[in-house]
Parts: structure tokens; sequence; C-alpha cells
């Protein structure tokens, strides 16, 4: 065995290559590039630099030229794209400058870079270093490849992003930190990738598909919750969140990732929706594949696979928790940007991938990738979890009345409309919501969306199927006698009374007599009930035709200890009708937090100081305490900023003062959140520009 070489010293070229590659946001103290394209390299300490010289970049525990996870290669005078390769740039007495690519579908992660000099005969490779390979958006050979560039600013590089929540008739949204450049997150990503069941089962076969957007992102979406792999967050939807924090308090990813790290990747608590599709953004984006955050409203939760979702209501109008379908406010998942060599060119583009852990899929709790134009077009049979994802976005609903003493269950009515509206992401380079809807679904009640509804039950089987707890066509053809509505009649905000008029109308022409049973229950976003708030009967005639109007007032005090985090009540009313069939009457209802406004006091420069103040006016006749305020910002400040506020007494104005030192200079986000014990999770955020 002959001597080792001595070990040369490298210059990555980290600001150069770092500029070329756009990873110059990563701190990083090592070389990170994309696949595709190539990186300088120089070295020293080969004694003649114009020596035959050979390279090895090997990743992965078993590196193998089969598997693709080894590459050998020599000096040539062209680059490859079909292969790693290597060019001469420059060579000086004892340093050598070389142009170094990698083929468009290596295989992304952290590979060791060696080199050997075949003159020195039997030396063992001398090791130059390691680096990270990314997926490259900007690469046109590339899985990922995005043409736009805006869209590859926003889905790769931009850390702060917006998340739609509330409901259908009030959309509400707040900030997110990303920060997939910051601190050790790439680290933790790839750490994610090392644990994952797949690698755990066979490593060199799990690293060996790592060049495949459609395999990572599936291994990511089980990876980002807690279920069946010890992942990154532990979904909780009970209301409770004893033992952990409250999904509502997280405001960026980072924090999340960290804390998973730290406790030696033991599971964070606790996650809903959007904080496991913020989580998958930022891992995905760190990675280089392009990823946004989607809200659905009115989102099915199908969980027996049949496209239709049943819920379940007493004769009080209580929301029963009989059947394993649900329909959310809203739900948040991800698109991801690639291509889909498996199904052909038609099916390429934005990939449905949810981390939410709902249903089992391949036997674990992992969901897509499902191609948005498969869901468009009703193609569910293909690879993956496209039913569901099509039922989230198109389920008829059901609704019926339970009858616990005889089991007897009676159809309502049924909706073909309910489900899937408003789906929104942030617009590309603005703070603004983007309504996509017709991306995923032809309009509502077009005889086109109906067909494709049809052949999505037919390649499912469904049509040709007995369904026992079906509707009969008598049930789903029964007409009502009487309509009813909840109208909004005051302000929906917490701290207020909830003010609502109850509309019914007569639609038929001889007198009717209504018994209506009304219940008001607090709920999480989900529409799970939580705490029962108020419970009223009411009897009412209606002349022929006729509409009446019964308010309802349910007082701050009556709910504020009943609300959850989510600021959610459901209202139900369940009428009666002498004769004739139930009506079922509901509205989801939520609540905002009062204003909380952030003001930046001057103009903000790279390294210099500038005072910004957080003001809040206290709009209830009752004193507010422990209250606390988070503040994060990318570039802003270093890690998570808590002050504690003093007490804010009934209507009384509170103002914070706290100072930040910006260190890179464009449009940034700071992020606020505000705490006390009436009044949860209080989010806003403002964006600074930092000039120089």
């Amino acid at each position: 065995m002959g001597q080792a070489a001595t070990q040369p010293s490298t210059n990555w070229h980290l600001k150069e290559n770092g500029r070329d590659h756009h990873t110059s946001k990563f701190s990083s103290k090592e070389l990170i590039v994309r696949r595709g394209q190539a990186f300088t390299v120089t070295f020293n300490g080969t004694r003649q630099p114009e020596q035959n010289l050979t390279f090895i970049a090997e990743t992965g525990p078993k590196p193998s030229k089969l598997a693709k996870t080894q590459a050998t290669f020599g000096i040539s005078s062209t680059m490859s794209t079909e292969s790693w390769s290597a060019i001469l740039q420059s060579t000086s007495s004892n340093s050598v400058s070389i142009s170094i690519s990698s083929p468009p579908n290596a295989v992304i992660g952290r590979y060791k870079l060696s080199v050997q000099t075949t003159s020195s005969g039997s030396s063992s490779p001398a090791i130059l270093g390691t680096f990270v390979l990314l997926f490259n958006p900007w690469s046109s050979g590339d899985d990922v490849f995005m043409p736009n560039k805006a869209e590859c600013e926003e889905y790769v590089l931009e850390e702060f992003g917006i998340i739609f929540a509330g409901n259908k008739n009030h959309i509400n949204s707040f900030g997110w930190n990303f920060g997939q450049f910051q601190g050790d997150i790439l680290n933790i990503c790839l750490a994610m990738l090392d644990r994952s069941l797949n690698y755990r089962q066979d490593p060199a076969t799990d690293v060996s598909h790592r060049n495949d957007p459609k395999y990572l992102g599936r291994v990511l979406s089980a990876m980002v919750n807690a279920n069946d792999d010890q992942g990154v967050l532990l979904g909780n939807w009970s209301g409770n969140y004893e033992g952990g924090k409250s999904p509502n308090s997280w405001t960026g990813s980072g924090e999340i990732l960290q804390n998973w790290k730290k406790s030696g990747f033991k599971p964070v608590r606790y996650g809903q929706c959007w904080v496991f599709a913020a989580v998958l953004t930022t891992v995905l984006r760190c990675l280089g594949i392009p990823t946004r955050t989607i809200t659905n409203f009115s989102s099915a939760h199908d969980a027996d696979g049949n496209l239709r979702v049943d819920e379940f209501y007493d004769a009080s109008g209580n929301h029963l928790d009989r059947s394993a379908d649900s329909i959310w406010n809203f739900h948040v998942w991800n698109e991801s940007w690639f291509s889909r060599s498996d199904l052909g060119p038609s099916y390429s583009g934005w990939q449905v991938l949810d981390a939410t852990p709902q249903e089992e899929s391949g036997g674990i709790y992992q969901c897509g990738p499902a191609s948005r134009n498969a869901i468009k077009e009703g193609d569910v049979d293909l690879d993956y979890d496209c039913p569901f994802v099509f039922a989230e976005v198109n389920a008829d609903c059901m609704y019926w009345n339970y009858e616990a003493t005889t089991g007897k269950k009676t159809l309502m009515f049924s909706k073909s409309t309910v489900i899937g509206q408003f789906i929104s992401t942030k617009a590309v380079g603005r703070d603004d919501r983007v309504d996509i809807t017709i991306d995923y679904k032809y309009e509502e009640g077009s005889t086109k969306e109906r067909d494709i509804f049809k052949k999505a039950r037919k390649k499912l089987g469904l049509e040709d199927k007995f369904d026992p707890t079906a509707p009969t066509p008598q049930e789903i053809d029964q007409k009502p006698d009487i309509s009813g509505r909840f109208k909004v009649a005051g302000p929906l905000e917490v701290g207020k009374d909830l003010s609502l008029i109850l509309v019914l109308e007569n639609l038929q022409s001889d007198t009717k007599t209504v018994h209506v049973n009304m219940t008001a229950w607090s709920t999480v976003y989900t529409r799970r009930p939580v705490h029962e708030i108020r419970k009223d009967s009411i009897s009412a005639t209606l002349s022929p035709k006729e509409e009446i109007q019964l308010p309802i007032k349910i007082l701050y005090t009556e709910y504020q200890q009943q609300l959850t985090t989510d600021n959610t009540i459901q209202v139900t009313a369940l009428c009666h009708v002498e004769g004739g069939i139930q009506v079922l009457v509901q509205r989801d209802i939520t609540l905002d937090n009062p204003a909380i406004d952030i003001q930046v006091l001057g103009e903000a420069k790279v390294n210099k100081e500038v005072d910004v103040e957080v003001i809040f006016t206290n709009p209830i006749d009752m004193e507010l305490m422990n209250c606390v305020l988070q503040v994060q910002g990318n570039d802003l400040l270093r890690g998570i900023l808590e002050i504690d506020v003093p007490p804010v007494k009934a209507s009384e104005k509170s103002s914070t003062k706290f100072k930040l030192i910006p260190f890179e200079t464009g449009r940034k986000h700071l992020l606020v959140n505000f705490s006390c014990d009436k009044f949860a999770d209080i989010k806003t955020f403002k964006m600074v520009n930092v000039i120089d």
C-alpha cells in the first residue's frame, strides 16, 4: 500500500459559487451548490498539477457507481451534461483551479470530494473536503426546472410566507417565517432524510433515490409528522395543548426544527395542518424544490374513500362525532413543482403533498405527490393518493339526523357545491392572496365539473358498487317546506358580543309551525365541537311565504371561557317542521382578534439601530394579565425576541418599544405575536425595507 497523498488545502470559492448557484443566502462555511451546473474549486498540494487527476465524488453510507452515489471522473476538454465532469481552468506552480459539474439528475445531499494523481501510483486519494448538492430549478435539465425566474425567487429563495385561514365566509391570514437559509436548517433537513423509515430499512437504496423529487417529497411528507417514524411534529386537534405549545403560537419553522434537533429528534408538540405544511415548505425550499402552501376552504376529509362526507346531528342540533368523515373550515397543504416522468408530461407541474397525518397511504401517514392536473381531470387512478386529494376539493356532503335510541338515520339534505372553495395561496412577489380554485376543478355546478365527478367515481368503482349507507333517490329529491340561514348582525371580534339573526322563510302556500333547537359550540378549525356555549329552543308559526327574523345574541362573558385558540364557534339550528322534513341551518363563525400595530420609527439601515414600537389597545373592560410579545424576522434580528409586557388595564393602550439592527438590505418582514390571559396569539407582520 503506497503512502497517502499530503492533505491539500482547498479554496471552495464560496462567494462566487454561492452567487452563481443561488445559494449565497445560506450562512454556511461549507460549499452549497446546485446540480447540473458548474462550480469552481482550487486546491494545492499536488506537486505537478499537469499530472493526470482523477476526482471521486461520493455520497451516502455505501457509495457505488451502480447506484449513482459515486462518480469517478478525470479532466476533460468539455463539460458533460450526462455525467460528472471536470475542466481545468488554470494552474500555477502549486495549485490547480478546476470547474466541476454534476449531471442534472444527480443524487442530492452531502458529498465527499477526493482527488487522486495517477502518477503517484498506488497512493490513496486525498480528500479535498465536503460539499452539499441541491436541486436546481434554474437548470432546464432538472426535474424541478421552473422557467419563470420570479417564481423561482418566490418558491425557492423567499423566506417569508403568508398562510390563509378562517373560513369561506371570512378569510384571514398571518405571516410565517420559513427561514430555510438560517443557521443549521440545511443540516437538519439532511438529518431528516437519514431518519426516515426508508433510510432505516435500506440506507443505500434510499440515498440512490434522492435524485427524484417525487420520492423525496413523499418521504418528507411522512417525516414532517411524528406518526410512524418519530418525525418532526406531533399533531393535536383536541383544543387542549398541555405539555407543549399551542399550534397557533408558532410563527416560524426554524424554532420547530431546532427544537426537534435539540431534543435528540423527539417530536415537537404540537402541530396542526398549517404548521405541518409550513415546515414542509421550509424543508423542500431548502433542498431546492419549488414549494408553496395552499389553503382549501371547506375541505373534506373523506375517511372511507367514497367521495362523500357524512355529518350527523341529533334532534337538539348537536353535531355528533359519529363519522370518521369531516369537513374542516380550512385545510393547508403544499404544492411542489416538478415533472412526472412516471405519468407523462400532461401531469407535470404543481404536485400536491400533504404532511398532515389524516389517512395512511402505503401503510404510513404520508400523502402525495398527487398531480394537480390529474385532480382537475378526475384521473384518480394515478399515483399518489389522488382519490383523497380529489375528495378534499370535490366530495359531496350528506347531512343526517341520527336518533340514538333507535339507531335510525334520516337524510336532511345533500350538497355537491359546499366542498373546496376559495383555494388560496400567496401571490408571487406580493403580500396578496391569489385564488387558484379553477386549477383544481372546473366551475362548481357546471356540467363539466359533474362529469369529472362521475368519471372519478367510475374509476374508483363506486358507480357500480351497492352502497348500503347511501341515501335513496327519494331522500335526495325531497323538498323542504322552509329555508333558513344565519345572518351576521354585528362585529365578529373576540371581546365583543356575537349578534346573529336566524332568518326562516316559509316556501309553501300554507301555514307552517316550526320548532327550532339551537346550539352554539366552540370548535377547533376542523369543526370538532369542544365546549357547549348555548342551547335554546323556540317555536314559530310562519304564514304562507312569510319570512321571519329571530335575533340571537351570545354575550362575550358567555363564550369567553369556552373559546379555543382558533376563535371558532359553530351555530346550528335544527328546525322540525310539523308534517314536513327537518331543516338544518348552520354557520361556522371565526372571530377576529383585536388589531395590533407595528411602527418602525425611522429608516432601517444595515448595521444601524432602529426603534420599533408595537401598539395594542385592550378592547374589553377587564385587565389583561400575563402579556408576552414575541418578535422574529430574518436579517432583522437573530433568533426570537421575547418581551414581557406589563398588564394592560381595561380599554387602555399598551406601547412596547425595542431596537433592531438589520444586517442585510432588501425587503424584510418583521413578525409579531402577542398573547395574554384573554387573547391567544394576536399576530401581525410588517414589511421593512432595509437600505445601505
